[in-house]
């Protein structure tokens, strides 16, 4: 009799808890990250980081009535030893996010040459495959054929299902903004092309080059230098010669800031006189305000600079707020990669709730990357915007800026 009333009370208070007492805990869902925190992006990268944390922190860190939490993590891919972003990290990083079964979204990267690493390898995750979510990859070869190699983007995608998605527009739009700037509102004729020899430089400048000369502007040399090397003096001096023993009009550099930025404008300043002389073009790449500190205010002063979106007073409601809120919590906010980190977690976040809506479960790396690719007139901090069946972005809007007095004005939105 003991026994049997004993028992009746374990199943008494069993259904009392699940019918009112404590809720059972949340199911954890995991994030993560993979910027370069190491070398000379890691303040650009903790923008981006700072701009999860803040939207995540916005949903309480749930998900779907708080079924479950979020878990997030940001991860480093670059090395001590190369100063910026490394494969082998990169690798590690996309190897351990597929291991862990708790990982539903990937948020990466912001080279594109990390992304050729990652993309295969969340591709090929089990179960999956893994979503990747990019707010700063700009190689065209990576969603689109025909802009890049004879086996892009194919190559990137062994199960023939897309996993990756950005939400900022591709280098095809970037070269040809470039170009037409040059060409069509400063009205030169010359320019000389420089890359820093990596994926994006690389391809920023074919595609800049391209649309150049469709243009009938005259592209007076091309060449990539060394990110390692102490100075540029020999190489500007070459390009102060370079038509018909004048300078060019304008120069072109497409790189990112890790690679010598700084000191590669500071040497041609020194050598070919002050950015309103030679016009001194750069796309996003150095698009951060460690670049005019390491060359210095004066030295900066004049670059011209091509930037996906459109400046922060121009953004709708959505991106005030967003600015307002970061700057509350994190000071001025001088990295506009930050909107696209923030833009990317909230198309993570949407399609986790998407899922739950539909009945599915949002532990299921499939559905999830299937509702990220269903993502339509999503009204976030640009706007309303979708991605295509490629994974790309419908935003196309471009900004051209100028640095003045130490910081980058906003010049005007190129459509």
């Amino acid at each position: 009799m003991f026994k049997r009333l004993a028992v009746l009370l374990v199943i008494s208070l069993t259904m009392t808890a699940c019918a009112g007492g404590t809720p059972p805990a949340a199911q954890r869902l995991k994030i993560v990250s993979s910027f370069p925190m190491t070398g000379g992006s890691n303040n650009l990268s903790q923008a981006m980081i700072n701009a999860i944390y803040l939207r995540l922190s916005e949903a309480g860190n749930k998900a779907c009535n708080g079924q479950y939490e979020i878990v997030y993590e940001p991860w480093d891919d670059a090395s001590a030893k190369l100063g910026k972003w490394d494969p082998d990290v990169e690798a590690q990083n996309a190897n351990k996010a597929v291991a862990d079964t708790a990982v539903v979204a990937y948020i990466g990267t912001y080279n594109s040459g990390a992304a050729q690493v990652a993309i295969p390898i969340l591709n090929q995750a089990q179960p999956g495959p893994l979503v990747m979510i990019s707010p700063a990859n700009g190689l065209p070869g990576l969603t689109k054929p025909n802009l890049g190699e004879a086996d892009e983007p194919q190559k990137y995608y062994p199960t023939g299902l897309r996993n990756y998605a950005r939400v900022i527009a591709s280098n095809d739009v970037v070269g040809q903004v470039g170009a037409r700037f040059v060409k069509n509102q400063l009205k030169l004729q010359t320019v000389y092309i420089l890359d820093d020899g990596d994926l994006y430089g690389r391809n920023i400048a074919d595609l800049f080059e391209r649309t150049a000369k469709d243009l009938g502007l005259t592209v007076i040399g091309r060449e990539s230098f060394d990110p390692k090397a102490p100075n540029y003096k020999e190489l500007m001096t070459k390009i102060a010669t370079s038509h018909s023993g004048q300078p060019p009009d304008a120069v072109y550099a497409a790189l990112n800031v890790e690679n010598n930025a700084a000191q590669l404008l500071k040497d041609k300043v020194a050598v070919m006189g002050d950015n309103a002389q030679v016009k001194y073009i750069v796309p996003d790449g150095v698009f951060t305000q460690s670049f005019i500190d390491g060359a210095g205010a004066q030295t900066a002063e004049g670059v011209f600079v091509t930037v996906a979106g459109v400046p922060f007073d121009k953004l709708p409601e959505a991106g005030q707020k967003f600015v307002t809120a970061y700057e509350a919590k994190y000071g001025k906010l001088s990295e506009p990669f930050a909107l696209y980190s923030y833009e990317a977690i909230s198309a993570a976040l949407k399609a986790i709730e998407d899922v739950c809506q539909a009945g599915g479960q949002p532990t299921d790396r499939r559905a999830v990357r299937d509702a990220v690719f269903a993502i339509r007139n999503f009204s976030g901090v640009f706007g309303a915007w979708s991605f295509d069946e490629n994974g790309d972005t419908s935003l196309t809007d471009m900004t051209l800026f100028v640095v003045q007095a130490g910081v980058f004005v906003p010049q005007e939105i190129i459509r």
